[in-house]
């Protein structure tokens, strides 16, 4: 069993029935609509829950919704959320046959003027809102559940996972019958070379083509 499934083992025991008993989705939604269990709301717009396929055999996991997600109320209807898209695209992936959501549902950010910067969420906001992460695993029971960059990384596979050994290959999970770890499409976004930028997307699509082929 490699870190990640060790971490995930872990995280999948402390974590286990903190939101179990839903019997939908939207059940679900409405009640993490309310949520106030950290002090995230207070500066949120609303909570972004997740969106897709009940029973959906892939499930992508993002770190929390960003400006426009947070005004929306959806998840990846952003930039980042445009190229996620796109990569789906290219990987012949249909978006609406997969199930989006973000580790954290509220948005931080720290205000700069009339922009609202993104802020990474704290460990122990990652902690409070994984009871809702698990709920939707519960009901949704993916295939393969994709982690789009380290925070979803390590809070759903565990601390020691690490890009250069881990990323674009399959790994064991007690969450799923198997995981993987890529990149969040905002640091494809983030690479001011064309060329680089060009590279980042494919590998991109590249890993999320092995996660379908896994489904």
């Amino acid at each position: 069993m490699s870190p990640a499934a060790r971490g995930a083992s872990g995280n999948a025991t402390a974590h286990a029935g903190a939101h179990g008993g839903y019997r939908s989705l939207a059940a679900l939604r409405e009640s993490a609509a309310g949520c106030h269990d950290c002090d995230l709301w207070k500066d949120a717009t609303q909570t972004v829950f997740g969106e897709g396929r009940v029973r959906a055999r892939l499930m992508l996991v993002g770190e929390q919704p960003g400006d426009r997600e947070d005004r929306e109320g959806r998840p990846f209807v952003g930039p980042a959320g445009a190229l996620l898209d796109r990569a789906l695209q290219e990987a012949q992936i249909e978006r609406d046959d997969a199930y989006l959501t973000n580790v954290v549902k509220h948005f931080k950010f720290r205000a700069r003027g009339k922009r609202r910067i993104h802020q990474r969420p704290s460990a122990e906001e990652v902690r409070i809102c994984r009871q809702w992460l698990d709920a939707e695993l519960a009901l949704v029971r993916p295939t393969v559940l994709v982690c789009l960059g380290l925070v979803a990384g390590h809070a759903l596979l565990g601390s020691k996972l690490s890009v250069g050994r881990d990323r674009g290959r399959l790994l064991e999970t007690e969450l799923a019958p198997a995981a993987l770890l890529t990149a969040h499409p905002s640091s494809v976004l983030r690479e001011r070379d064309a060329d680089a930028r060009h590279a980042a997307l494919a590998a991109l699509v590249s890993d999320l083509r092995v996660a379908s082929a896994a489904c």
